[in-house]
C-alpha cells in the first residue's frame, strides 16, 4: 500500500508539473522522459544509474543479461543515427537502451511473474523510474521558476553573505587561479552528483536481491524527498546566484545585461546599498535557497558512513568537492549552504523517525531543524544589513544553528541506534550454579 501510495503521489505530481509546462510553452517531465524511449538522451549516464538500481532485485545472472541488452540496444540506435545523419546536440549517444531495460522489466513483472516475485521487480522498475523522474521534474521546475519568478532576491543574499566573509568570492578566485584543470575536475564532479548518489544506493541496496525485500530507509528516499521539497522554496526565495547577479553569467557572455553589477569574483557586492528585488531574465533558473546540491552532497556524506572506508572517504570527497564547485563557479553564496545543510539534516531526521515511528525526540529534532531552516531565510530576508553590518555577530551565529541542528541529529540518531541494539540477556541460573 505505501507503494502504490507513493507510486499515485508521484504520478498525480509529475501530471501536475505537465500541465504547468505545457501552460508555460516547454514540454514537461512525461513529455521529456516518454521522447527518450527514441531520441538521444540528454541524461545519459543516469538512465543507466537508474537501470543499476532497478537490477538490484535480480540476480547476477539476470544482471549481466540486463546489462548486456541495454548495451546491444544503444548500439543498434547508434547505428541508426550515424546512418540517417541525426545530430546529437547537447544530448548523449547512449542511454535509449537504460531505458528501455527498465521498461521491459516493468513489462515482464505483469506478465511473466507473479506474487511476491512480481511485487520485487516492479518496486525495482519503480525505484528506477523514480530517480529519472525525479531529475526530469526537477529540470521542469527549473524552468517554471525562470518563467513565473522575474524578481530576484540576490542583493538581499549578496548583503547578508558578508557575515561569512562572502565565501563565493573567496573561492571564486581560488578556482580560476587553478585553471582549467581544476574547473574541469570540480564541473565533472559537480554534474554526475547523481551518480555518486547511485553508488552509496547500491551498496545500502545490495541484498535486496537475496532477502527479497527492501530496507525501510536508503539514499534515493532522502535524495527525491530533497528534490520534491527544494522546488518549492525557490518559488518563494528565487535567487539566481553571483556569477549570474553579479557577472557574466555561467557561459561568461551576455549575463552582463542582467547583472546588477559585474563584481564576481573579484569586488565582494557592497554594503551601504539598501538590498532590493531586481529584474532578471526569464531563462536563468532561481535555483539557489537553498543550495540542492549541497543538500544532496550532505545526504551522500550521511549515508556513506555506515559503509566501507572507500565509500566514506568517497562520501567525504564528494562533499567537499560539491562546496568548493557550488561556491568556486559563483553558482551559490555562502548562506545558501548553511541553509541547505540544515534543510537536508532536518530532511532525514524526518524519514528517520517515519521509519522508525515517531516519537518526542523525532519530533523534537524535526522542529528544531525547520525552525532553524525558517529562522535563516528570514534573517536573510529582512535582517541583510544588520547582518553585513555585524559578521563577528551573525556570523558566529549562522554557523552555531548550523552546527546545533547537526549535533541534535547525531546525538539523537544515536540514541536511537543504542536503544535498538538489544540487551544482553543474563544466563540462566543454572548455568550461573555450574559455572
Amino acid at each position: 500500500m505505501l507503494w502504490a501510495t507513493a507510486g499515485v503521489v508521484a504520478l498525480g505530481f509529475l501530471i501536475a508539473l505537465e500541465i504547468a509546462a505545457r501552460r508555460l510553452g516547454v514540454p514537461g517531465p512525461i513529455t521529456c522522459q516518454v521522447q527518450e524511449v527514441i531520441v538521444a538522451p540528454k541524461s545519459g549516464f543516469l538512465l543507466y544509474a537508474a537501470m543499476a538500481l532497478t537490477m538490484v532485485v535480480l540476480p547476477r545472472r539476470q544482471r549481466f543479461i540486463a546489462f548486456g541488452v541495454a548495451l546491444g540496444i544503444d548500439a543498434v540506435f547508434l547505428v541508426v543515427r550515424w546512418a540517417v545523419g541525426a545530430e546529437l546536440g547537447d544530448a548523449h549517444p547512449f542511454g535509449n537502451g537504460a531505458l528501455w531495460v527498465i521498461l521491459g522489466c516493468g513489462v515482464i513483472a505483469v506478465t511473466r511473474r507473479t506474487g511476491p516475485e512480481r511485487v520485487l521487480l516492479l518496486k525495482g522498475v519503480g525505484l528506477g523510474l523514480l530517480l529519472v523522474a525525479g531529475r526530469k521534474a526537477g529540470d521542469t521546475w527549473l524552468i517554471i521558476t525562470s518563467k513565473t519568478r522575474p524578481m530576484v532576491l540576490d542583493p538581499y543574499v549578496a548583503t547578508a553573505d558578508h557575515a561569512l566573509g562572502n565565501p563565493s568570492w573567496l573561492v571564486g578566485r581560488i578556482v580560476e587561479a587553478t585553471g582549467q584543470a581544476g574547473a574541469i575536475a570540480l564541473e565533472t564532479v559537480y554534474g554526475q552528483l547523481a551518480v555518486a548518489a547511485v553508488v552509496v544506493a547500491l551498496y545500502q541496496l545490495r541484498n535486496v536481491a537475496a532477502e527479497r525485500r527492501f530496507p525501510r530507509h536508503h539514499l534515493v528516499r532522502t535524495f527525491l524527498v530533497i528534490g520534491l521539497l527544494g522546488p518549492g522554496i525557490y518559488m518563494i526565495f528565487p535567487v539566481v546566484g553571483p556569477v549570474f547577479a553579479y557577472g557574466p553569467g555561467a557561459s561568461g557572455t551576455g549575463g552582463l545585461e542582467w547583472a546588477v553589477a559585474n563584481l564576481w569574483p573579484d569586488l565582494p557586492p557592497p554594503t551601504d546599498v539598501v538590498p532590493h528585488e531586481v529584474l532578471y531574465d526569464g531563462i536563468t533558473p532561481r535555483n539557489c535557497m537553498p543550495s540542492l546540491h549541497t543538500a544532496w552532497a550532505v545526504a551522500i556524506f550521511i549515508h556513506s558512513r555506515r559503509g566501507p572506508r572507500v565509500l566514506r572517504h568517497a562520501g567525504t570527497f564528494w562533499l567537499i568537492a560539491t562546496l568548493t564547485a557550488t561556491l568556486g563557479f559563483g553558482y551559490h553564496y555562502g548562506v545558501d549552504l548553511v541553509a541547505g545543510v540544515v534543510f537536508t539534516v532536518t530532511i532525514e531526521a524526518a524519514l528517520r523517525s517515519l521509519e522508525r515511528g515517531w516519537d518526542r525526540s523525532g519530533i523534537q529534532l524535526v522542529t528544531y531543524g525547520a525552525t532553524v531552516f525558517t529562522a535563516m531565510l528570514l534573517s536573510y530576508r529582512y535582517l541583510p544589513m544588520e547582518m553585513a553590518a555585524r559578521p563577528w555577530l551573525f556570523g558566529p551565529l549562522l554557523l552555531l544553528a548550523m552546527a546545533s541542528v547537526i549535533y541534535g541529529y547525531v546525538r539523537t540518531t544515536s540514541q536511537w541506534e543504542t536503544k535498538a541494539v538489544p540487551a544482553r540477556q543474563p544466563a540462566p541460573e543454572h548455568e550461573l550454579v555450574s559455572g
